[in-house]
């Protein structure tokens, strides 16, 4: 068992007065989650799974008297996969406005397909919270950080969904599953989604972007599709948790690049397994970029596990004549910067434009010798 960094905040929420939202793509342990808030409370509880038909009849359209009745007694109700519920908003504001006395911990696969049912009838009743794959530091806290450091070639080629690390020797099959069964079943159900091959050759580009700038009209003409189709479905894959983006920071310079973006997956198992590559780092001409995908994706988490007190806008940085740097956040006025390099012997500075338009900033240089400190600073 493996713990999960929101574990104890979210069990700091329990008996505060609102419910509790966790959102996270499938299959990343929300259920396991669930089960073990559930297990280690001392309060009389029902777990209700919305994969069963009975429950979603139950749940669905329900009166505050109904739901008064199913839940009994009990002062702590576990709701999983509540977004195959029809209006599970109203089912979710009538517990938490009628019965006070009963603390609401509720889950759902897919952020816009749950978000949008409860984010107005729930609206200052809810603490969120999201849940990744697992992050470094819960895999280095099971494991321990030497054991961890050692599978870092492993993360970097399979990921860390929680079955690809628990079944290693089936992590390609589970990873090809994953992707071809799980991962997109919202989007594809998503009435607005017309062409579902788009969406799956749309990864297939954005997977072998990774790392570099992208442009939504050049995506539309590899895919063919116009660039509002693009972005629509890039938006559609980032509010699933499959991809994130970051812009681009300008502030000083005219020749700063405005307007283009760069595309990362959460996890890197799930990018490989769209190419369909799981070839060694030492075979591969794109190690930099599982490299930069998989620091700036564990940095996301580990600011988000974090709370209130790590939040940061992200960025990346690049003028016109192709001086770059990998990865900025600022925070409190605070602008901080990293290059990653993945050889050993490869060596970076700071560009002398950024230098002299940004004198107030901190730089670092990201190895495989000081990741860690990337990870936990």
């Amino acid at each position: 068992m493996i713990k999960r960094d929101i574990f104890s905040a979210i069990q700091g929420r329990i008996g505060k007065g609102r419910a509790i939202v966790i959102i996270g793509p499938r299959q990343v342990g929300k259920t396991t989650l669930l089960q073990s808030l559930q297990q280690q409370s001392s309060l009389p509880s029902l777990f209700l799974n919305c994969d069963e038909p009975d429950i979603r009849a139950q749940l669905s359209d329900a009166s505050s008297t109904q739901l008064r009745q199913l839940i009994g007694d009990n002062r702590l109700a576990l709701i999983d996969e509540a977004q195959r519920v029809k209006n599970i908003g109203l089912a979710l504001k009538l517990i938490t406005d009628n019965l006070p006395d009963v603390q609401l911990v509720v889950s759902g696969s897919s952020a816009f397909e749950l978000a949008d049912e409860i984010s107005e009838p729930l609206t200052g009743r809810k603490q969120e919270y999201t849940l990744f794959p697992l992050s470094f530091g819960e895999l280095a806290g099971a494991h321990g950080l030497t054991a961890e450091k050692r599978l870092l070639e492993t993360r970097l080629l399979y990921g860390s969904y929680p079955e690809i690390v628990t079944s290693p020797d089936d992590a390609r099959a589970k990873l090809i599953e994953l992707c071809s069964g799980y991962l997109y079943k919202d989007i594809f159900n998503y009435q607005q989604v017309r062409r579902p091959a788009l969406i799956q050759n749309l990864l297939r580009a954005l997977s072998l972007q990774v790392g570099n700038q992208v442009s939504y009209h050049e995506l539309g003409q590899t895919i063919g599709a116009n660039a509002q189709t693009v972005q629509r479905y890039v938006d559609l894959l980032e509010k699933t948790l499959v991809v994130f983006r970051l812009g681009p920071f300008s502030r000083k310079l005219r020749n700063e690049i405005k307007k283009s973006v760069k595309i990362y997956f959460y996890d890197n198992g799930v990018r490989n397994a769209i190419i369909g590559n799981f070839a060694a780092l030492d075979m591969r001409t794109d190690a930099g970029a599982l490299w930069e995908n998989y620091l700036i994706s564990e940095r996301m988490k580990s600011n988000h596990y974090r709370g209130r007190g790590r939040w940061r806008n992200r960025y990346f940085w690049r003028t016109a004549n192709q001086q770059e740097i990998d990865y900025l956040e600022e925070a409190d006025g605070v602008l901080s910067a990293w290059e990653f390099k993945w050889g050993r012997k490869a060596k970076a500075r700071v560009p002398a434009a950024f230098s002299k338009a940004y004198p107030e900033h901190r730089f670092e240089v990201v190895k495989r010798d000081n990741f860690v400190d990337f990870l936990s600073a």
